[in-house]
């Protein structure tokens, strides 16, 4: 097939970044720091599911920028590249998990390198949240055009971007809400913790 040599290729990239992600944050961090990523991935898949009637709206992009924000850009990978794999156990496993995976492995990651920014003012994250709902969007769409046609189609994304609209501003509204509710108060207490126990973060 046309779309074997992207598909290979993004499967070789989210892989090698999660196992490398993976193996730094195990050699690299405390039990405690490992910990709190995994709880933040297991709130992540939870919260997914448990939204699951209601379409586009979920709390798993606001909790990957809270683990990237709190924790750093390696447990925010993680913690996006996770909550796609381990959701999609329940969703139904196929390449869009790949594509999952990368979107908001890459979430995560900006999430941590802009971490001090996001955390100094408040209403940064909440624009920030609703940038990853529209970069999750653009993304899917451009890998869905790659999948589909094996190369990128300039008329297929158009397409795929406008069907995708609707979708796209309820998704992106929703990261705001649930940062809004869950985000500063998550964020602080994660933080009190990673001080109060040396837990110290590492982008």
């Amino acid at each position: 097939m046309n779309n074997s040599i992207p598909s290979l290729i993004f499967v070789s990239v989210c892989a090698i970044f999660l196992l490398i992600s993976l193996v730094k944050t195990a050699r690299r961090k405390s039990a405690g720091f490992i910990s709190i990523t995994a709880v933040l991935t297991a709130l992540s898949v939870v919260g997914r599911i448990v939204f699951t009637p209601l379409a586009g709206f979920k709390p798993c992009t606001a909790i990957i920028i809270i683990a990237g924000v709190s924790l750093g850009a390696d447990a925010g990978f993680i913690c996006g590249a996770l909550t796609a794999l381990i959701s999609n156990i329940y969703f139904g496993q196929g390449m869009w998990t790949l594509f999952q995976m990368f979107s908001w492995g890459l979430i995560g990651v900006l999430s941590g390198i802009l971490s001090s920014q996001l955390g100094k003012y408040k209403w940064n994250i909440y624009l920030f949240g609703a940038f990853s709902g529209v970069l999750y969007s653009f993304i899917m769409d451009v890998f869905s055009v790659i999948w589909q046609d094996g190369g990128f189609n300039l008329a297929r994304f158009i397409a795929y971007a406008a069907g995708s609209a609707p979708f796209c501003a309820v998704y992106a509204f929703s990261n705001v809400v649930f940062l809004l509710i869950l985000g500063p108060r998550m964020i602080r207490s994660i933080e009190r913790v990673v001080l109060k126990y040396g837990l110290l973060k590492e982008n």
